[in-house]
């Protein structure tokens, strides 16, 4: 038992040294700010995104593995998604990754649970998973109601 724990505590070292890596390598002095390869790699058209990709599906893994709850994970695949929807505009993506981190924020969230019994969501969670439930809703209901306020215009 002793053994498997200390393998999955190493684990989760091994991801959060990677993540390191591309998020948080260099310091920006008088900051806790730091700069990683993340934003380099993503000006590598695919394989920059790629290794970025397998990073942050290795840190949902091991978070997985290690019974972080699902709505936490909701939470972590929302930051991943985040990065790589505005990671898709040129330029603008790769200063967002400066900025938003997605990893270090995931593993902030897998190191949250480390060495709790039964890990557990919190309220900020739950918050910010239906929020962006809400505007996934949001965003699909706003064209259909202005494709219906567009009709009544036109047959008014």
């Amino acid at each position: 038992m002793a053994d498997r724990h200390l393998a999955r505590e190493e684990e989760v070292r091994q991801v959060a040294k990677v993540v390191r890596w591309l998020d948080d390598l260099v310091r920006v002095p008088g900051t806790r700010f730091g700069i990683g390869l993340d934003p380099l790699l993503g000006l590598v058209p695919v394989v920059g995104d790629a290794i970025s990709g397998f990073v942050s599906l290795s840190v949902l893994a091991v978070a997985r593995r290690r019974g972080v709850p699902s709505v936490v994970l909701a939470r972590m695949l929302l930051n991943v998604g985040i990065d790589t929807l505005v990671g898709m505009v040129p330029v603008v993506g790769d200063v967002f990754d400066v900025v938003w981190r997605a990893n270090i924020r995931n593993l902030a969230l897998l190191e949250r649970h480390e060495g709790e019994l039964e890990p557990r969501a919190r309220a900020g969670d739950y918050a910010m998973v239906a929020a962006a439930a809400g505007m996934v809703a949001l965003s699909v209901a706003a064209p259909l109601f202005l494709l219906v306020w567009l009709v009544g215009l036109i047959a008014g």
